[in-house]
């Protein structure tokens, strides 16, 4: 992670009293960012395992996107409260819980004799996961300077696009040699892997810099954080772009990808999954160039995401309504490399609410941006699912759903973009005041 340059206008987020970063810096985010790496693995796991899923359960595509759909739904409303948690508890007892559930989650799943005991599985798999990325962007904060935060959020989502390229690669190879008990129960290993390293080695916070004291008042101190970075027009702003950026990617790695590649497209299972794989070595190649723009460049932000939605609209309207039964493989191609900025793109909702919130409400605001995407791919999971049903299993339709939700997105982040900037502003001048007051 080089450093940005003098002239960067993200110099100007160096604050008093910044961690210091540097190499214990470096191991103890690596152990915390190995278990969102985990968790990523078993949340993709269906993604790739969609079809052979349908065939064990004897479920139609709605009740198949009920599986991601319902996982989606407990990280999606487990959010908050995870925020809420992780600034009152800490890292480490959220990451903690995190583990234990997902895990046994994955381990459920694998077992699971029906489709009943198998979506529960996944709902406490979702409420595992959904512990995971708000706890490691806090510990990226708690040791790491905040003109590194750019970056360092970009990494953590470049390690969860790892943990996806392990599902679609090895996960996928293990259940169609050893079987579908074997692959997840063998998968879940990991999960007691990450814990052990985690109970060892990780802690909140470097030593001299522990947060100031808080008062915690059961729920008038839950109304106030929430109202708080609510309040906050980066905070909306964050899950705004959250929302209308994350959405086609996660759809398409999730679940419907593989089965629209080989349903709607005539590929084979090997083909789709390497245009799979695709999508998420784009997404890590971009996530670090996206990573050093925005911290170089902070005023890169919006346009970098607006032009990402904008780019997987107009990709995304040639291949659904290119003038043949299929699209060419050069436009499946073109697909997959602009859906792997999706996710790079996501993280730059969080650029947009650190700023806007001090220290103490790092994890309710980055838990209120963080329901955006997911909201909007529960959302487009069920559409598609119900569309597909609904329409005999026309895709063009069904993936339509898309573009609905990115109006939606789009015209929020239009509303909110300049009351935002004006704010961030403000925050940045009165820093500037209180630091030249603070004594030698």
């Amino acid at each position: 992670m080089s450093p940005p340059s003098s002239s960067s206008s993200s110099s100007s987020l160096a604050l008093p009293g910044d961690p210091p970063g540097g190499r214990r810096a470096v191991t103890v985010w690596s152990v915390g960012v190995s278990v969102y790496f985990v968790a990523v693995i078993f949340r993709t796991s269906l993604g790739v395992a969609g079809l052979d899923a349908a065939d064990r359960f004897h479920v139609n595509a709605s009740a198949l996107s009920t599986f991601s759909i319902l996982q989606l739904l407990v990280y999606a409303g487990m959010q908050i409260p995870v925020g809420l948690m992780v600034d009152r508890l800490g890292t480490k007892k959220v990451l903690t819980f995190g583990v234990v559930l997902f895990t046994i989650g994955q381990l459920g799943f694998a077992f699971s004799p029906t489709y009943g005991t198998a979506l529960a599985s996944r709902a406490l798999l979702g409420c595992g996961d959904a512990m995971t990325f708000i706890s490691v962007l806090r510990l990226g904060s708690r040791w790491f300077p905040a003109r590194r935060g750019p970056m360092v959020a970009q990494l953590a989502g470049l390690v969860g696009m790892a943990g996806n390229l392990v599902s679609t690669l090895v996960l996928a190879r293990l259940l169609h040699g050893v079987g579908w008990t074997a692959a997840f129960a063998g998968s879940s290993v990991a999960g007691v892997v990450v814990l052990v390293l985690m109970l060892a080695f990780l802690k909140d916070h470097p030593e001299g810099h522990e947060p100031e004291p808080f008062p915690h008042r059961g729920a008038a101190y839950v109304r106030r954080q929430i109202a708080a970075s609510w309040r906050e027009p980066g905070t909306r702003l964050g899950l705004w772009v959250h929302f209308t950026t994350q959405f086609p990617a996660m759809v398409f790695l999730l679940l419907w990808g593989l089965p629209f590649l080989v349903e709607a497209q005539g590929l084979s299972r090997a083909t789709a999954g390497e245009l799979l794989t695709l999508v998420v070595l784009s997404n890590m190649l971009i996530g670090l160039v996206y990573g050093q723009i925005v911290a170089r460049h902070h005023a890169a932000r919006l346009p970098l995401a607006l032009g990402t939605v904008l780019s997987t609209a107009v990709v995304w309207a040639a291949t659904l309504a290119y003038p043949a039964d299929h699209a060419p493989m050069w436009l499946l191609v073109v697909l997959c490399v602009v859906l792997g900025a999706c996710g790079p793109a996501s993280m730059i909702g969080f650029d947009f609410a650190r700023p806007a919130n001090p220290p103490e409400r790092q994890g309710t605001a980055s838990g209120i941006t963080n329901m955006g995407g997911f909201v909007a791919s529960m959302t487009t999971l069920f559409a598609v699912g119900v569309l597909l049903d609904a329409t005999g299993g026309s895709y063009g339709v069904a993936f339509s759903a898309v573009f609905v939700l990115q109006a939606l997105g789009l015209s929020q982040i239009l509303r909110l973009r300049r009351l935002a900037a004006r704010r961030e502003r403000e925050r940045l001048v009165a820093s500037r005041v209180e630091t030249v007051h603070v004594p030698a």
